[in-house]
């Protein structure tokens, strides 16, 4: 059974059930892996399908959407007209000259030029406006997306049930709301503009193209086919190795997440060769497919250069023939030459974007995929109030299984009494953590039903439910905060007097005292500055400071030594005094005062009863007993 660090250890949990805590996990140093963590640079299944999403999500800026489209349009008309216009300038300056050598005695018209000049620069400084207030309002928007989707996605986080991060990588979740929410970010910055730009300047290029002369056009359309010929060619190829870049980029990310997580118990086992082999596998492998992907990718743009010095040839020569016939002048040739570069330019960018639209379209999907994710049922529109929860707890016939053909709790059944304390033992894997999860409503049962004072824990919101149960995990979990606020999770309007209280209470305000910065002392972001055993003494004060009605204790003094065992158990005896209590027992002389013992054995309760009327039975909980004052070959006989 997976233990959950988010939840429990005395938080009141909201009305989320896997509310995600304020700081990292720590994912296991040998095992998991990355496996499946992919990154945002494989090609969109549902490509057409995404970009719709993506459309109706940025529906809500459409009107700065608007503004950017009609700057960028702007812009680019602005710069187009430029070469058309310094044409006749050219035309003048070379009919000048011309007459001064005809000795026609007309000189340059320098101030005819003077004034295209003029307006030549008042031109390109208008588009030169029109284009950073584009990309200003566009940066806003992208901006404003990548806040609205990581919002989205951590709200989303909060409502999916605990069984979808059972399934799922810690880094597969980073992934999504890092890398791919940059991809998106950085496309809609930068590509949104370009393509309107790129567009804009292939339409306006080409009508003034033909504005020049049409015969030259159509010598330049001719080599569009063999511009996306080339273009298809290497995109196909270039786009299987950046697909597996991004795979493998993913995977060494999880391999390094997870070794640096791990990195104590890596050591511990020396784990640093296999390590480092399995590092230098996904490594080769990234290298051998970024150096593919980059180099394939690379050759676009010589290659499309070479066509484009190609068209460049071309318009020359038939430029020159119609110069000499008359047809047209050299101003205007010298504008077209101009426009035939322009006009390549545009389709090289497209097929830029192209590849961009694809790596953006793969992320976004993987957005939305996450955003698309089944969450936790919802809470009853008709709750009942848990103000005065007495704590009685039923199970009735409960069965569950993290997955649905593999049962943990198989049928299960207990009536709890108010003030109890109920012990709950087994062997590991019989199902007594689970058992509590199923309590707190982390997950929900298959079959059978579960009530606290005789009404069905679905019936209560989860927040109310989770309000009136404090829970210590056996694994304690701490974020990187001052003690005074990591105590005081347990309940955030807590006062510092009250906070303080319940730390004496937990026996932990001796040993933060002795801190250089007392209450205020910052715990890292591993807990690291606290010992295992004071980050436990933590997590108990933070549920003395809850007060709830009910307490579910995962084996909470596991971590400290037998003196602080002692004072602990003293605090916890007078916390559970009057109050519904669940302790999960490993060491069971710690539990010989409970009112009831449940022994379980897998997924079932096999015993009922005290401590001394189940030894005297001298079955199975006898066995476990006396199991730890002696050695034994019996393997269902361990108890972890």
């Amino acid at each position: 059974m997976s233990e959950n660090k988010q939840n429990g250890n005395g938080v009141k949990p909201n009305e989320s059930s896997s509310a995600a805590p304020r700081g990292p996990g720590r994912g296991g140093p040998m095992g998991g892996g990355p496996h499946g963590m992919i990154g945002s640079g494989e090609k969109a299944r549902d490509f057409k399908g995404t970009m719709r999403k993506l459309i109706n999500y940025l529906s809500e800026y459409r009107l700065s959407i608007i503004v950017v489209l009609i700057f960028a349009m702007a812009s680019t008309i602005f710069a187009i007209v430029g070469p058309k216009i310094l044409g006749e300038a050219t035309t003048k300056l070379f009919e000048g000259v011309m007459g001064q050598l005809a000795g026609s005695g007309e000189g340059i018209d320098f101030v005819f030029i003077g004034n295209i000049i003029g307006l030549l620069l008042v031109l390109y400084i208008i588009s030169t406006i029109f284009s950073y207030i584009q990309g200003w309002v566009m940066a806003g928007v992208a901006m404003k997306v990548t806040y609205r989707m990581r919002s989205d996605i951590s709200e989303k986080m909060n409502r999916l049930p605990l069984r979808y991060f059972d399934k799922t990588s810690q880094g597969e979740v980073l992934s999504r709301i890092t890398n791919d929410v940059d991809t998106v970010s950085q496309t809609l910055n930068q590509s949104l503009g370009q393509i309107v730009t790129s567009a804009t300047t292939l339409i306006g290029v080409l009508v003034m193209m033909l504005s020049i002369s049409v015969p030259m056009t159509l010598a330049t359309i001719l080599i569009i086919p063999l511009s996306f010929v080339i273009i298809g060619l290497v995109i196909s190829r270039s786009q299987i190795y950046f697909r597996e870049q991004q795979t493998y980029l993913g995977h060494l990310n999880g391999h390094v997440e997870e070794m640096y997580g791990g990195h104590d118990v890596m050591k511990a086992f020396n784990g640093e060769e296999r390590s480092i082999e399995a590092f230098e596998v996904y490594n080769d492998t990234l290298y051998n497919t970024a150096w593919k992907s980059q180099f394939l990718s690379g050759l676009l743009m010589p290659i499309m250069t070479f066509v484009g010095n190609l068209g460049y040839v071309v318009v020359s020569l038939i430029g020159g023939y119609l110069a000499i016939q008359g047809a047209i002048t050299v101003g205007d040739i010298q504008a077209f030459i101009q426009y035939s570069r322009q006009f390549m330019q545009p389709i090289t960018q497209i097929a830029n974007i192209s590849n961009v639209l694809q790596q953006t379209a793969a992320a976004a999907e993987r957005v939305f995929e996450f955003l698309a994710e089944e969450e936790e049922v919802p809470n009853t529109t008709t709750p009942i109030t848990a103000e005065n929860i007495q704590g009685q707890v039923t199970f009735d016939h409960v069965k569950f299984g993290y997955k649905p053909d593999e049962l943990v709790i198989r049928d299960f059944s207990a009536e709890i009494q108010p003030g109890q304390k109920i012990a709950i033992v087994g062997p590991t894997g019989a199902g007594k953590t689970t058992m509590v999860k199923l309590l707190m409503r982390f997950y929900d049962v298959n079959e059978g039903a579960i009530r606290v004072d005789g009404y069905d824990i679905r019936d209560f919101t989860r927040y109310d439910l989770r309000q009136a149960i404090g829970m210590v995990l056996q694994d304690a979990w701490l974020y990187n905060d001052t003690i005074m606020e990591n105590i005081r999770y347990g309940r955030l309007d807590a006062t510092d007097e009250e906070v303080i209280e319940a730390a004496k209470a937990a026996h932990v305000d001796h040993f933060v005292r002795t801190l250089p910065d007392g209450y205020q002392t910052v715990l890292d972001e591993e807990s690291g500055n606290v010992s295992q055993g004071q980050k436990q003494l933590l997590t108990i004060a933070r549920v003395i400071l809850a007060d709830p009605r009910m307490l579910i204790l995962d084996e909470a003094t596991s971590s400290v030594d037998t003196r602080t065992e002692v004072l602990i158990q003293r605090a916890m005896d007078g916390l559970m005094v009057g109050r519904t209590s669940f302790v999960i027992a490993h060491r069971l002389s710690t539990i010989r005062n409970a009112d009831s013992i449940l022994v379980m054995r897998d997924g079932d309760v096999v015993e009922q009863g005290s401590h001394e009327e189940l030894l005297k039975r001298g079955d199975f909980y006898a066995e476990l007993y006396n199991s730890q004052f002696e050695v034994s070959d019996e393997p269902e006989t361990s108890v972890a």
